[in-house]
């Protein structure tokens, strides 16, 4: 009997999460009940139709991240969830949401294609939530997922419950990477990344309260920002508080080095009064964060994480807003 577990084994190394968010320009979201097999949209509920245009999005090789949503009611409802979660290009809180009620799965393929060509698809409402948190349960993908995600799952909608949120959504999703980091969440519509959460740690993301420096073991990152220099926004979140949720951020990787041990990066972001700041740094690979681990519980093989650290940081320009009188 297989007694590993990836995510204990990641907690066990120390690993440093940071860095680990995935960088998707559209994610669509389908809600289709559970189970769900390994592969996803293999599963007995997803449309043949659906899952060709999976694939043809695959093979053309789109930023577009698919996944299957659920929640407790997605067995009993007369209706099919569509969420689209677009990218937004320059300053940004992250992604913009189209929602669609339809009446069935079989639907979903038409409206997506639709939406990909840049045409307005039928069915679209206006939602009161305000925010979709993803936590993966994807058991049949990876057992941690099943073990601390399904757990995790349930205390989730239990804590929105208990905080009266009503603008808040907790789904159940097919895997969206990280079982290592399990329980881990995408926390929509900004598209940051959380793992290894506990419900404390989630009630202070939630809320956004209590000790801001509690997301250095928890902040897996930002998915609009590429992954090396995640890190980067970090350092940036831990100086402002809980106010850097409030602003519009964008960032580059200037100059990576040609063995990519230095990156020179750039993050821009803008305050909700206007003004705007613009920070560079310098970031090194880090040899004492860097982990060789088993990136799954199936894995066959340990890989090597690299990890970068921010070795200076400093700001170049700012522009500030003037009211005149």
């Amino acid at each position: 009997m297989n007694t590993f577990f990836c995510s204990d084994n990641s907690r066990k190394a120390g690993e440093d999460i940071i860095g680990s968010a995935s960088n998707h320009q559209t994610y669509v979201l389908v809600e289709c009940p559970t189970p769900w097999v390994s592969e996803a949209f293999h599963s007995k509920w997803v449309p043949e139709n659906l899952r060709i245009l999976v694939e043809e999005v695959k093979r053309a090789r789109l930023p577009i991240k698919f996944l299957l949503i659920a929640n407790s009611f997605s067995h009993k409802s007369d209706y099919t969830t569509l969420l689209i979660y677009q990218k937004q290009e320059g300053l940004s809180h992250g992604y913009s949401k189209r929602e669609y009620r339809l009446e069935n799965i079989q639907q979903v393929a038409a409206v997506v294609k639709k939406y990909l060509w840049g045409r307005n698809p039928s069915y679209e409402i206006e939602s009161t939530a305000t925010r979709d948190i993803l936590v993966c349960t994807h058991g049949s993908h990876d057992k941690c997922c099943s073990r601390y995600g399904n757990p995790f799952h349930f205390h989730a909608t239990t804590t929105v419950a208990d905080l009266n949120l009503e603008n808040v959504r907790i789904w159940k999703s097919s895997h969206f990477g990280g079982h290592r980091f399990a329980p881990t969440v995408i926390d929509f519509p900004e598209g940051r990344y959380y793992g290894n959460l506990d419900e404390e740690l989630f009630k202070s993301i939630l809320t956004r309260t209590g000790d801001i420096t509690s997301l250095q073991k928890v902040y897996r990152g930002w998915g609009i920002l590429p992954n090396s220099i995640q890190v980067l926004e970090r350092e940036l979140i831990f100086r402002y508080g809980w106010d850097w949720f409030n602003y519009k951020v964008a960032g580059r990787m200037i100059e990576p080095s040609a063995d990519k041990n230095t990156i020179r990066a750039e993050l821009t972001f803008e305050k909700p009064d206007g003004s705007q700041y613009n920070y560079q740094a310098r970031l090194v690979k880090d040899e004492t964060q860097t982990v060789k681990l088993k990136g799954s519980c199936n894995a066959k093989q340990e890989l090597v994480f690299a990890k970068y650290a921010v070795a200076s940081l400093w700001l170049t320009s700012t522009n500030f807003v003037t009211f005149s009188a």
